[in-house]
């Protein structure tokens, strides 16, 4: 629904104590789209390392290999 902005920019998924980077292809308003090399629970943080320190709590709302969608909550 709302515009995605291509970043390509690094940041990690955060669930409980384990973390795992992860490359965010795309962002909007309402959620994003990362390539990550290893299994993602359905809900997490995503912290953006683009220097803001910025953390989202995501859902996830479809996979693809090694690709996945994840709305904010």
């Amino acid at each position: 629904a709302s515009p995605r902005e291509v970043v390509n920019c690094p940041g990690s998924v955060v669930a409980g104590v384990s973390a795992q980077d992860c490359l965010i292809a795309d962002i909007s308003d309402g959620g994003v789209r990362l390539f990550v090399q290893s299994a993602v629970p359905e809900e997490f943080s995503l912290v953006i390392k683009d220097g803001s320190g910025t953390n989202h709590k995501c859902r996830v709302v479809w996979r693809l290999d090694d690709e996945l969608g994840a709305e904010f909550i």
